[in-house]
């Protein structure tokens, strides 16, 4: 959603209600080191002797996989987050793109649903009820396929969407192509 603690808040609330659990996060979209494959693994253990004996099988099983990971990455969302002002700022940050990407998806599905083109005929609520980054766009195989030849825009071939592309630069845009490419299904 863009907001950290209001994402943290199903962690926060489990872990508040007593509940032992494992949670996996990735900093390489949000912090930009996709080549970093920086992340985290966190578990509640019970006391501090289940804690011990959990990270003895992490260990065990993570050892054969990697003996030294990069650690490059890890240093710099390190850097951030220890940082009061460092933090506050990648929050901002992280908010502001997601604002930005929510508001894009906004504009898409209200500009497909006005048009005139084929676009009108379809139900394109699946655009504003998605998060994150990336959008499935109901489009098939043949339709993306159209979409890339006819009008140089690139998905994944199951319809999916980088939404952080769209742009108000390119919107319009990008309406236009879809309603051409259904229209003609």
């Amino acid at each position: 959603m863009g907001n950290a603690p209001q994402d943290a808040f199903a962690i926060r609330k489990f872990i508040d209600d007593g509940h032992l659990l494992a949670t996996v996060q990735s900093f390489s979209k949000n912090f930009g080191l996709y080549g970093q494959r920086v992340g985290a693994l966190s578990i509640v253990c019970q006391d501090p002797n289940e804690a011990k004996k959990v990270l003895s099988q992490m260990k065990t099983t993570i050892r054969p996989m990697y003996s030294n990971p990069p650690r490059h990455g890890a240093q710099l969302v390190k850097t951030i987050l220890e940082d009061d002002r460092l933090t506050t700022d990648f929050i901002d940050q992280c908010s502001d793109m997601a604002d930005r990407i929510n508001a894009m998806r906004v504009k898409l599905r209200s500009t497909l649903e006005e048009g005139t083109g084929g676009g009108r005929n379809r139900n394109w609520g699946h655009i504003t009820d998605q998060i994150g980054m990336f959008a499935y766009s109901g489009l098939a195989k043949s339709e993306v396929e159209a979409l890339r030849d006819n009008h140089s825009i690139y998905c994944t071939l199951d319809g999916r969407i980088s939404m952080a592309g769209v742009t108000s630069g390119n919107v319009n845009y990008i309406a236009d192509a879809i309603y051409d490419v259904v229209s003609k299904t």
